[in-house]
């Protein structure tokens, strides 16, 4: 039976941690236990049709639990985090109107920021951006990012040198404003809905061969087969979704340009460097309480939220 104790229930959780480390199957039993519903933040969950290569959680894994912000989007949309701010919020304040305990599920920590933190969002200057995607095409994605881990490495540690969306964003930001993209963030106080930030970890290698395993089996299970019905739908013209870990690589195997092997050891590899960049965010984080994934994760965080 849920236990809806107040001492035992804070207003919103969040579980986030470096990917493969168990947060969604973690997030299911929280709510489960808890009696509440689960928020998906991690981005790229939420295109229709990105299941195996997202690891997104099947019908049967959520256990009866709901989950929101799953399959919203076309994979032919950019995902926007103001939009998700505002969704998620709208979410968990009904949530929690309910008396439902919301349970926010995801890597992507510029998302769950945006949910947890009073993070605003500059705005836009089309000329700007226009330039600086011409600038992008004419000279790659690796000195664009280059240019940004100059004007301000704290953004380009949390930016992958893929997410060219993102890159051109936090140039633009930093034209714009005359400050670092990373200066937008708030500073780290106490988070929104009175959250509890509960972070999974792995030691690197125990969770380089989980890794290594799920990627595998994200093949054997047809990722090249999900990719070749999205790539159908317009996943190459989606700017966010092509990007994805194992995505992209999958769509290069489709093109020619890789082997499905080489396809395989190029997502293995990809992911471990966004672990990297993800473990850099995170650990700047003094209020998330690190659990491990591999001891009995359930009870350790019902133990910390019963003494939040």
């Amino acid at each position: 039976m849920p236990d809806n104790s107040p001492q035992d229930r804070p207003r919103l959780i969040a579980v986030l941690g470096p990917t493969a480390t168990g947060k969604s199957d973690l997030g299911v039993e929280l709510a489960r236990h808890l009696g509440g519903e689960v928020l998906n933040a991690d981005a790229m969950q939420l295109y229709r049709g990105m299941d195996i290569g997202t690891a997104k959680l099947t019908l049967d894994e959520r256990k009866g639990v709901p989950h929101h912000l799953l399959d919203v989007l076309d994979v032919t949309e950019t995902a926007s985090v103001a939009e998700f701010q505002r969704d998620a919020r709208a979410v968990i304040e009904r949530l929690l109107d309910l008396g439902r305990v919301p349970v926010l599920v995801g890597g992507s920590a510029l998302y769950l920021r945006a949910v947890l933190d009073e993070l605003a969002f500059p705005g836009t200057d089309a000329e700007v951006r226009a330039r600086l995607e011409s600038e992008l095409e004419s000279e790659g994605a690796a000195a664009m990012h280059g240019r940004l881990a100059v004007l301000d490495p704290a953004a380009a540690a949390a930016v992958l040198p893929s997410n060219t969306r993102r890159i051109v964003r936090a140039l633009e930001v930093i034209e714009i404003t005359g400050e670092p993209f990373s200066a937008a963030l708030p500073e780290l106080g106490e988070p929104r809905y009175g959250a509890v930030l509960l972070g999974l970890e792995l030691p690197t290698d125990a969770l380089d061969a989980r890794i290594a395993l799920r990627v595998s089996r994200m093949f054997d299970a047809g990722l090249v087969e999900e990719v070749t019905a999205l790539a159908e739908r317009g996943l190459r013209e989606g700017r966010t979704a092509s990007r994805a870990v194992g995505y992209q690589q999958t769509l290069e195997a489709l093109d020619g340009v890789l082997t499905v092997e080489q396809a395989a050891e190029d997502t293995v590899r990809a992911t471990r460097r966004l672990v990297r960049r993800q473990r850099s965010w995170f650990r700047r984080d003094p209020r998330i309480h690190w659990i491990d994934g591999a001891d009995d994760p359930l009870g350790a965080a019902l133990r910390l939220l019963h003494d939040a």
